[in-house]
């Protein structure tokens, strides 16, 4: 067709291939809540805690993490205004409470906080503070990892640890989808999956059947 050799493509008709979609795993809450207990009050240990309990209250992607700048965080309200999304398309996202204290608790040690300074530092032996890039998120998670004594979560696994847990705790997928800044729903099938998994083994664990006629049966 591209050379107009012919008119009609002839794989029109033909349904292209299901390709199952894998389920790759969230990042571990045990695993989180041990990389949080290696953060210490220093300048290092508040901006780690800041940033991993951001990633995983947000469901930002790491680049749209590093993106931010101080003012784009609003802490009377827990919003946070994602400029440099993917796809150009610009969105608000929420942090809770903890966030917010860990966020505002990490800026008091800084020295500098316009508006337009980068909201993540990263810290270079000589002395120079610049914004802190993807290989920085990176390399905390591994360091944090290796402290802690875990294996070390990958990136995106906090991104889907934020999705299965909105989605277990009863949110809507539109909402959901608009929060992680996906153009189409199809995007969060692999998350719902996952969730009907999860409520196939509480079926499994409480079925009325099985539990109490099963028993009753039993006597």
């Amino acid at each position: 067709m591209r050379e107009e050799a012919i008119a009609d493509n002839p794989l029109n008709k033909v349904r292209s291939p299901k390709v199952d979609q894998e389920l790759l795993e969230p990042a571990p809450m045990p695993t989180i809540e041990a990389l949080l207990r290696t953060c210490d009050k220093t300048d290092l240990g508040l901006r780690d805690r800041a940033m991993i309990l951001t990633l995983l209250d947000t469901g930002l992607r790491a680049s749209e993490l590093t993106a931010l700048n101080i003012g784009d965080v609003d802490l009377n309200d827990g919003s946070v205004a994602v400029r440099r999304a993917k796809g150009r398309k610009g969105r608000i996202v929420f942090v809770g409470r903890q966030a917010c204290r860990s966020i505002a608790a990490y800026l008091r040690v800084r020295q500098h906080t316009a508006p337009l300074d980068p909201l993540w530092l990263a810290y270079h032996r000589n002395g120079e503070r610049t914004r802190l890039a993807y290989d920085g998120v990176r390399d905390m998670v591994k360091r944090r990892s290796k402290l802690a004594d875990v294996k070390a979560p990958s990136l995106h696994s906090f991104r889907r640890a934020f999705a299965l847990s909105l989605l277990r705790s009863g949110a809507d997928v539109v909402s959901l989808s608009r929060l992680m800044g996906h153009g189409s729903l199809p995007v969060l099938q692999r998350y719902l999956k996952q969730l009907k998994e999860d409520l196939g083994e509480v079926h499994r664990l409480h079925s009325p059947v099985d539990s109490a006629l099963g028993n009753s049966r039993a006597k």
